[in-house]
């Protein structure tokens, strides 16, 4: 199971928000490319990147950031935040980024997700995050009153391999994963799963790590790892 450390990109800053929350913010670093060099020193096999802004404006806004920790470091970069149509992807790709992850325009455009997948592939992951079992947009800032699970089966359907699936009410919050709702997608879909929000120990990293058989690849941790809750090192050897 890969542990991917995120950096959370707001104006041009490392931040951590508390549920999403724009006004809930905690600053890290001013310098994010530093930051992405020591998780890759660390060990990162993987970095998750989000443009904060990029999500609650619908465009990209931390573009030369994402562009610097691309050309910084030599592993991949998975990144999310304000990717909503062809030429932001294509951009990107093109700039170094791995994998692009779709998430307002993938339920908000389920045409532009089908063409996406069928262009780039692997290149494209969906990003889904839910309050309550419902899917979220824009930042979070919007719930759609569409239920999760019967999104991914529609995504799986079209063709889409993987998800990172968020839940809202654990991100930021240290108070460990949505366990049940991430064995609940596993066991109802295909697609391999990137779990997010609310990793706070490694007995919670071990937790996730049991559910690898029935399809967790990954987790994106971030909050527990600035903190100090423990290190990317013993994050590693669980």
């Amino acid at each position: 199971m890969l542990i991917l450390p995120a950096i959370d990109l707001r104006q041009g800053r490392c931040v951590r928000l508390f549920q999403g929350r724009a006004d809930m913010e905690t600053v890290y670093s001013n310098d994010p490319v530093s930051v992405a060099r020591r998780w890759e020193a660390q060990g990162a096999k993987m970095i998750h990147v989000v443009d904060l802004d990029g999500a609650f404006g619908g465009s990209p806004q931390n573009e030369a950031v994402v562009q610097a920790i691309a050309s910084a470091i030599s592993i991949p970069v998975q990144l999310g935040g304000g990717i909503r149509n062809t030429e932001t992807i294509e951009k990107y790709l093109a700039a170094g980024v791995s994998r692009v992850v779709l998430g307002t325009a993938a339920v908000t455009d389920p045409d532009f997700l089908r063409q996406a997948v069928t262009e780039y592939g692997e290149g494209i992951v969906l990003g889904l995050d839910c309050k309550d079992g419902k899917v979220c947009v824009s930042g979070w800032e919007e719930t759609a009153t569409r239920d999760g699970l019967d999104f991914l089966r529609e995504a799986e359907g079209i063709g889409v391999l993987r998800v990172v699936f968020t839940d809202i009410r654990r991100d930021g919050t240290l108070q460990g994963p949505n366990f049940e709702a991430i064995e609940e997608v596993c066991r109802n879909t295909g697609l391999k799963v990137i779990a997010s929000g609310g990793v706070s120990s490694l007995e919670d990293l071990r937790g996730l790590k049991a559910l690898e058989p029935i399809g967790v690849e990954a987790t994106i941790v971030g909050k527990a790892l600035y903190a100090g809750a423990f290190t990317l090192e013993e994050a590693l050897q669980v």
